[in-house]
């Protein structure tokens, strides 16, 4: 008590007021007080502004990349404007025309495969069990069949399906061999949409680090 009346009294014949002295740890305290409610503060104005920005939609719609009589069973995509409808939006083609997905969510997939110089004739030749699949290649982890499609002995094979994909899936298309399709893009196309981002997407991690760290630093201070 008497060292606190030293500080808060003057000598005499001092002039002036006193001045009260602030401890470091009020210091300490007062700045991270300031810097959480900073913090804070960001990631509300990150949040109004996530709600108040129209969704992206991440969309590829992919003609094929016809280069002459196939190797494997894989096929290959390409996308841009001066090709004519394709396009790639949010979405990333490979150097091996595959489709790899940047952010994850709930995807809606379509794909119409016709093959090429189809006809009555040429039905006999065809291999038993010809089929078209899509599903994800890359990573092996995730690696799963998606959609299985048989021609039934026609000439197409379509269909459509919503499956989730996270983001870094790559998304490959087999077509049976030696069967050829066709470059026509009216008859052969390959699209993918996302319908429904993952949501509570995580934050900056600077600022996760930031706000834990500041946290823990306070609760010691007081």
């Amino acid at each position: 008590m008497q060292r606190c009346l030293r500080i808060m009294v003057p000598e005499e014949g001092s002039s002036g007021c006193p001045v009260p002295r602030l401890s470091w740890m009020s210091v300490l305290r007062s700045a991270a007080i300031l810097s959480l409610t900073g913090i804070m503060a960001y990631c509300f104005l990150r949040v109004q502004q996530g709600q108040l920005e129209p969704p992206k939609r991440d969309m590829a719609e992919l003609q094929l990349n016809h280069t002459g009589q196939r190797l494997d069973h894989r096929l290959r995509w390409q996308g841009s404007p001066a090709l004519g409808r394709s396009f790639v939006d949010g979405l990333e083609l490979d150097d091996g025309g595959q489709l790899r997905v940047r952010r994850g969510g709930v995807y809606r997939l379509h794909i119409q495969v016709t093959l090429a110089n189809c006809s009555s004739s040429t039905r006999a030749a065809r291999p038993p069990r010809a089929t078209l699949t899509v599903g994800i290649c890359s990573p092996a982890a995730h690696s799963i069949s998606l959609l299985r499609l048989s021609f039934h002995g026609g000439c197409v094979a379509a269909s459509q399906r919503l499956t989730p994909l996270a983001r870094g899936d790559t998304l490959c298309t087999n077509l049976t061999l030696p069967l050829l399709p066709s470059a026509n893009a009216d008859e052969t196309f390959f699209g993918v949409q996302l319908v429904h981002p993952d949501c509570c997407a995580p934050w900056p991690r600077f600022v996760g680090e930031s706000v834990f760290s500041l946290s823990f630093f306070f609760s010691c201070l007081l």
